[in-house]
């Protein structure tokens, strides 16, 4: 599909609710460069640039990133392409963040994904890994031939501590009363679009169908063009 206008796009979720998965098919159905806040800041802390290591040294110091770092960051990035359309995940998180990002440009929608907290803890819970291989298995619909075992090496399997259920509850009551403030900014901006289910095969024909009315295509498709 190819875009004849900018389109800049957010996406956002709760850990665990398929956020991965969709970006991944929307930049491939619709040719939009997907933009990961984590990997920009794995890179520029492993490269050592000047924000990284202010990064890194937040972080070993076991405080939180200011946001006027985080979103000088990803804002230097968003203008290094600001004739590309975008998808932007992990950013923003708060609603400062959200306001330094309206500062450089318009957003045209935001993509929420709304999976139930009980549906999420399930799915994270039931995952285990093999961690010198990366193999994931799921306990409900993917799991290893035998119990606690990699089905490759017979070694045994291993649930990442973000994965266990105290944990897990904790990630989600933290992502919910940050991001809460920041869907409601979206809201009130009348770029809000929500998705709810609990699978997420079955949300992705209706992100699908909702990203085919907004973005010009080849086909004439209309939609609301960002500031350049």
């Amino acid at each position: 599909m190819v875009l004849r206008t900018v389109f800049r796009a957010v996406i956002m979720g709760p850990p665990g609710s398929g956020k991965g998965t969709v970006s991944d098919r929307i930049t491939k159905s619709f040719g939009l460069k997907h933009i990961s806040s984590g990997d920009i800041l794995r890179t520029n802390i492993e490269a050592k640039t000047e924000l990284g290591l202010l990064m890194k040294s937040c972080i070993d110091q076991g405080q939180l990133v200011p946001d006027d770092v985080i979103s000088r960051l990803i804002l230097s990035n968003l203008r290094n392409i600001e004739q590309s359309s975008w998808l932007l995940d992990g950013f923003p998180r708060t609603v400062s963040q959200a306001e330094s990002l309206e500062s450089v440009c318009n957003v045209d929608t935001v993509i929420n994904l709304n999976v139930p907290f009980v549906t999420i803890k399930d799915r994270l819970t039931s995952r285990w890994v093999h961690l010198a291989s990366g193999r994931v298995y799921n306990t409900h619909f993917n799991p290893p031939t035998v119990p606690g075992i990699d089905d490759v090496t017979g070694e045994a399997l291993t649930q990442r501590d973000d994965d266990t259920p105290d944990t897990v509850t904790r990630r989600l009551k933290g992502y919910e009363h940050q991001t809460q403030p920041v869907l409601e900014y979206y809201r009130s901006k009348g770029v809000l679009e929500t998705f709810s289910g609990t699978e997420t095969n079955k949300i992705w024909p209706h992100v699908q169908a909702f990203l085919a009315r907004k973005i010009p295509s080849s086909s004439g498709g209309q939609a609301a063009a960002g500031k350049n």
